[in-house]
């Protein structure tokens, strides 16, 4: 059996490591806003070259908290792909806002040339998704957002640490949002995110919605620590034990990327010749792998085969946005997401973690290549 994710492998490798972590982490006596939620913070923002990060409990909440730092209210509107995972729509929704979704290109990533169709006098920010490990085309992005005057948050959950002409995404707009879900590139052994940020009133703004409206950060306001709401806020904490998890996990970083990046790179090889659309790695993008996604005209047939022999795959995502029951009220009629439709049948990824083995890959490769002539 190939599962196409598991952590059982790693945790074996690392398991003294992590098992110390968190023993140290409990008898320091914290659970909650300790020393190593402060030296993940730290140390998370100098990796990936930012001035400030806000470890919170998910990605989700990491987009919702920047939305409600920029200030997005009830009616307003923000751009993004059908493409996407759910929370993306959900912390728009729950902001108050409106999603407007935007068709993608060939390279799964938001069309940016479709971006401007979809701007109306109540659009506030675009949120660009870096899917699968690629980031989008940010030099355009930056440009329409310059342009119409608006925000750009990041959704860098399935990209930490790639890079867009050298630069991390989650340093090009206001706010970065990232993961630590179990299954992306640092994942944690429950749930956790961050967000990002260069702007020092952002900073302090997300810190004190993410603990209710308290102020922790700034000495400067008169309710420093006090149990007192600045504004309204959500409870969004990391808790001290991922957190150091988190910090042992990062120093191997980029020993996950390589490994990653080593593994897609068999997939192409033995893939090469095959029928299978590989993946389309753009100009200017560091792709670090998250997925390894594949189209097929037959892919539904071709997972099925791939499953019989014990190889398990998975559609991300099978329902474009705009095709599930309650977000199909934001998108008008007259938006053409043909290709988002078109993909989703056609998408399958395969196993790509760094314990996968190169057997593994080449057997993988091996079935479905028969697959793919089968079908």
């Amino acid at each position: 059996m190939i599962n196409f994710w598991s952590y059982k492998k790693e945790y074996k490798k690392y398991k003294s490591s992590i098992l110390n972590s968190i023993n140290k982490t409990l008898n320091k006596g914290n659970i909650f806003f300790g020393k190593e939620t402060e030296k993940f913070e730290k140390n998370f923002s100098k990796k990936y070259r930012s001035k400030y990060c806000i470890a919170v409990k998910s990605c989700t909440d990491a987009l919702y908290i920047s939305l409600k730092t920029l200030g997005i209210k009830k009616g307003d509107e923000i751009i993004t792909a059908s493409n996407t995972a759910i929370p993306t729509i959900s912390a728009i929704i729950l902001a108050g806002a409106i999603p407007r979704l935007v068709d993608i290109s060939e390279d799964y990533l938001i069309d940016v040339s479709k971006i401007k169709h979809a701007i109306t006098a109540k659009t506030k920010a675009i949120i660009p998704v870096h899917l699968y490990g690629q980031s989008c085309d940010m030099d355009r992005v930056i440009e329409i957002a310059k342009k119409y005057k608006l925000k750009i948050i990041e959704d860098c959950a399935q990209a930490q640490g790639a890079k867009y002409k050298k630069k991390f995404v989650g340093t090009f707009g206001s706010m970065g949002c990232f993961s630590f879900y179990p299954t992306k590139i640092l994942g944690a052994y429950g749930d956790g995110g961050a967000i990002l940020t260069n702007n020092y009133n952002h900073y302090l703004k997300a810190k004190r919605i993410r603990f209710y409206g308290i102020e922790t950060e700034n000495k400067n306001n008169i309710f420093f620590n006090k149990y007192y709401s600045n504004e309204n806020g959500i409870n969004s904490r990391i808790d001290e034990i991922q957190a150091s998890i988190l910090n042992f996990k990062l120093k191997k970083i980029d020993f996950f990327i390589k490994k990653r990046i080593y593994l897609a790179n068999l997939y192409k090889k033995y893939l090469s010749k095959s029928d299978l659309i590989l993946p389309k790695i753009n100009k200017n993008c560091f792709h670090v792998y998250h997925l390894f996604t594949l189209r097929h005209k037959n892919a539904k047939k071709i997972i099925k085969n791939l499953k019989k022999n014990k190889i398990h795959t998975k559609i991300i995502y099978e329902f474009p946005i705009h095709k599930m029951k309650p977000f199909k009220k934001y998108t008008p009629k007259t938006y053409n997401l043909k290709n988002s439709a078109l993909i989703s049948k056609e998408i399958f990824s395969l196993p790509l973690y760094p314990e996968l083995s190169r057997a593994n890959i080449k057997r993988i490769c091996k079935v479905l290549v028969q697959s793919v002539k089968k079908n």
